[in-house]
């Protein structure tokens, strides 16, 4: 069993070639086009909900079995037929193309497998067990799903916007500057929906920590929406 390098990958715009038709297929799309791909998919039977993806013109439809030549140009194929002589004929031709390919349990045949994923916002969290235990990833996404509140992606947008602010002053915190200022007074100004005055207590916190004089910090958010 190889050891995987996680790594996501920007699939917008690129041609996606999806072999299959079925509900694990349906998933994958879905996934992908929220990834923003190009979905070719190729199955002479689909389920509703592919069905109506292709009415509205969101995937590309093949109605018809997976043949030979299918994946050229491809940037990525999921396979996925059921047929296990299918799926391996069609992970041949991707390795022989070059095509980053994954067989749907069929670990061996994958140039990688797809994580369990835990989305919040702009957060996520992929789990993967090496391939060893579907229900294990299930197991700690659902886990993991409970522990990840919507309140961690408003603590993402309130340090986004304090990195821009210091960018802007020319400033940069250390590693080590962030963790100390990330407090629990902090995290509760945003569980709270203070984002603002969290925003500006983070920029104030970093600058002291910096030692940065007074005058070159710039208005705080909380005092400029006053004023507007």
């Amino acid at each position: 069993m190889p050891s995987y390098y996680p790594v996501y990958l920007d699939l917008e715009g690129k041609p996606v070639v999806v072999i299959g038709g079925g509900v694990v297929a349906e998933r994958k799309v879905e996934s992908l086009l929220a990834a923003g791909a190009e979905v070719t998919l190729i199955s002479p039977d689909l389920t509703p909900g592919l069905e109506r993806l292709a009415a509205n013109d969101r995937i590309r439809i093949r109605r018809r079995r997976y043949q030979a030549g299918d994946l050229a140009g491809a940037f990525v194929a999921i396979v996925g037929t059921g047929d296990t002589a299918v799926n391996r004929a069609a992970a041949a031709e991707a390795r022989a193309e070059r095509v980053l390919v994954n067989t749907v349990d069929d670990v061996a045949y994958c140039d990688f497998i797809a994580p369990a994923v835990v989305r919040q916002g702009d957060i996520t969290l992929a789990i993967s067990t090496n391939g060893k235990s579907p229900s294990m990833a299930r197991l700690l996404r659902e886990t993991l799903e409970s522990y990840l509140t919507p309140d961690y992606a408003h603590l993402l947008t309130v340090l986004q916007q304090v990195r821009k602010r210091l960018r802007e002053a020319g400033l940069r915190a250390t590693p080590e500057q962030w963790q100390q200022q990330i407090d629990e007074p902090l995290r509760a100004l945003v569980r709270n929906g203070a984002l603002a005055e969290a925003e500006d207590r983070l920029f104030a916190g970093l600058a002291i920590a910096m030692g940065t004089p007074g005058p070159i910090i710039p208005e705080p958010v909380a005092a400029q929406g006053a004023k507007s």
